[in-house]
């Protein structure tokens, strides 16, 4: 296993950067958020690069094309659907 990184992604909204992130981690890959950051650490500007081991580069490069085609969007129907669902219990 390499240990080697490969930027795979960049944008200039570091909140956006932060949610890719998380999808990113969710389908198991490793990822280094790494922000070229200007102003104050309240109103951040500036690039954000993602980064994951070359090992995983296939599949994070997969899950940005999954995300850039809207295959993660949530619309009217999953709204409604949660709307309807009963409240999960955390007490099991």
């Amino acid at each position: 296993m390499s240990d080697e990184l490969v930027q795979i992604w960049s944008t200039g909204d570091a909140v956006i950067a932060e949610l890719t992130k998380a999808r990113l981690e969710d389908a198991g890959i490793d990822v280094l958020v790494k922000s070229s950051m200007g102003g104050s650490s309240a109103y951040p500007v500036g690039p954000s690069y993602l980064f994951v081991k070359a090992d995983q580069e296939q599949d994070a490069r997969a899950v940005i094309v999954a995300i850039e085609s809207g295959e993660y969007a949530i619309d009217d129907d999953d709204v409604e659907m949660a709307d309807q669902a009963p409240p999960s219990s955390d007490d099991a």
